[in-house]
C-alpha cells in the first residue's frame, strides 16, 4: 500500500527512521523496481546548514517549500542524482535523503544500491522525477518489513562538514548489518545506538 501524505507531513528525523523498511518503487517502461530502504538522512529544515533550503529559496530547492510527499531530485557533482522525499509541513523545508536500499524486485541482487547516487543509478531515477507527487505517479514508497527500534544505528550525515555543527548531528539512520548500507559503521567507526 502507498505511504499517505500523512506519513510525510511529520518532522524529518521521524521520517527518516520510519522510512527504513519501506519500499521505494519506480514503475515505468522497464517494468517495476523495487528497493527496501535501509539507509536515510534527515535535513530538517531552513536552520539546518546541512540542507539545501538554508541558502533560501531558489529553483532548484523551490519544492522543498511545497506539500510534503513530493520528490526532491538533484544532481551532486554534476553528474550523481539524489532522491529526497519532502517532510513536514508547507514552508518548513525539511526532506529525507534516501541513501541506500536492498534490492527486493526488478533489481539484481549483485548490483549496487549503497550511496544516493548508485541507488538512482540502479532505480533508474534522474532529474525527470524531480517534483513528483509520490500520491499519484508512478514513483512512490509502499509499506515493507518494518525494523525494530534494537536494529536501527545512527551517526553524522555524510559529506556535509561545511555545515558547522550541523555535520555533526545524528540524523542518519541505518539498518545494523545491512550489506547495502553506503558506508557501512565498520569503515568509520561512528556508529551509535
Amino acid at each position: 500500500m502507498r505511504l499517505p501524505v500523512s506519513f510525510y507531513a511529520r518532522p524529518a528525523l521521524t521520517v527518516a527512521r520510519e522510512l527504513l523498511g519501506t519500499h521505494l518503487v519506480l514503475e515505468g517502461e522497464a517494468g517495476r523496481r523495487v528497493g527496501r530502504i535501509v539507509e536515510t538522512e534527515a535535513y530538517v529544515g531552513a536552520h539546518d546548514l546541512a540542507c539545501h533550503a538554508s541558502k533560501g529559496r531558489t529553483a532548484r530547492t523551490e519544492v522543498l517549500f511545497g506539500p510534503p510527499g513530493r520528490a526532491y531530485v538533484y544532481l551532486i557533482y554534476g553528474m550523481y542524482h539524489c532522491f529526497n522525499v519532502v517532510t513536514d509541513g508547507e514552508g518548513v523545508a525539511s526532506a529525507v535523503l534516501v541513501r541506500a536500499v536492498e534490492p527486493v524486485e526488478g533489481l539484481a541482487p549483485a548490483l549496487r544500491t549503497d550511496g544516493p547516487g548508485r541507488l538512482c543509478r540502479a532505480m533508474g531515477l534522474t532529474l525527470s522525477h524531480n517534483r513528483w507527487d509520490l500520491q499519484c505517479a508512478p514513483l512512490y514508497l509502499e509499506e515493507g518489513s518494518p525494523v525494530a527500534e534494537a536494529q536501527v544505528a545512527r551517526g553524522p550525515r555524510i559529506g556535509v562538514d561545511y555545515a558547522g555543527q550541523w555535520a555533526h548531528e545524528p540524523y542518519r539512520l541505518w539498518v545494523r548489518g545491512s550489506q547495502h548500507v553506503s558506508r557501512p559503521p565498520a569503515r568509520r567507526g561512528l556508529e551509535s545506538a
